[in-house]
């Protein structure tokens, strides 16, 4: 054999070895190494991603906390945390405590708090109600209108009859007689603040809803305020008590404001601008 046959068959030899490797392999020679590369990345990926988005949602959580804490300094802390509903459970039992069929409870005026308001001294408010009552009633006149005062101040034993002693006599349930009177101690007129008013010239409207078809009851509306009274039991008042157009209640010093307001979740109105 000569050199020439010797390279060929060494030629052929290497070429029929090599036809034994897949194709695949043997023009990929580094894809066993990726493949090992992708295996141990894969699951690394996947953790550096949750640590990732852990981090960011631990910078939100900070910089929220931070933010709240500026403008709370007692926030997240347990008595924080339990304000709010704490709050809101004391007014809501205050209010319970306080009410019994719709009507709150009121103090009795003394004697020595009360003025007479009427000729004949009978019928009485407590004395700043009284002056400003009577401030009303002349700027009335002034403008052709005639303010009667009907009741004024009641005691616990007047407001006792008007309750029980009618109710028994109209054959009415508490709830029923309490649409129109409170119970014993929790009416207005125990304050020496509250007043009944008709008109001088319609009588006949006196203490009914008609009243406020009355020339007094469109003056009082317009002009009670500045005197600082206020209806107390408009339509569809939450207290559920009926209508009364007729009773209006002074709110013209401190006394008056927290007797009638105190402890109730009432909101100042909202004033267009």
């Amino acid at each position: 054999m000569d050199k020439a046959e010797s390279r060929e068959k060494l030629q052929n030899s290497s070429a029929a070895a090599s036809d034994d490797i897949p194709a695949a392999l043997r023009d990929s020679p580094d894809i066993p190494f990726q493949q090992e590369q992708s295996q141990w990345l894969q699951p690394r990926i996947l953790l550096w991603g949750l640590g990732g988005l852990s981090i960011v949602a631990l910078i939100i959580g900070i910089l929220y906390f931070a933010v709240a804490a500026q403008k709370n300094p007692n926030f997240g802390s347990a008595n924080d945390r339990g304000n709010t509903q704490v709050s809101n459970n004391v007014n809501t039992q205050a209010n319970n405590e306080n009410q019994v069929l719709g009507h709150f409870a009121y103090p009795e005026a003394t004697e020595s708090e009360l003025k007479a308001i009427s000729a004949d001294g009978r019928i009485r408010l407590r004395q700043a109600a009284a002056a400003k009552y009577k401030e009303m009633v002349a700027a009335a006149q002034r403008d052709g209108v005639s303010l009667v005062v009907i009741s004024g101040f009641r005691s616990l034993k007047q407001q006792q009859q008007l309750f029980f002693g009618v109710k028994a006599q109209r054959n009415q349930s508490a709830a029923e007689r309490a649409a129109l009177s409170a119970p014993p101690g929790y009416s207005e007129h125990h304050t020496g603040y509250a007043v009944d008013i008709g008109d001088g010239a319609l009588p006949a409207t006196n203490l009914t809803p008609n009243f406020e078809k009355t020339r007094a009851f469109q003056w009082l509306e317009a002009n009670a305020a500045r005197f600082s009274f206020e209806l107390s039991f408009p339509r569809d008042n939450t207290q559920g008590v009926s209508y009364e157009p007729w009773h209006w209640r002074f709110v013209g010093d401190t006394d008056s404001l927290e007797t009638f307001y105190k402890a109730r979740n009432i909101k100042p109105a909202k004033i267009e601008q």
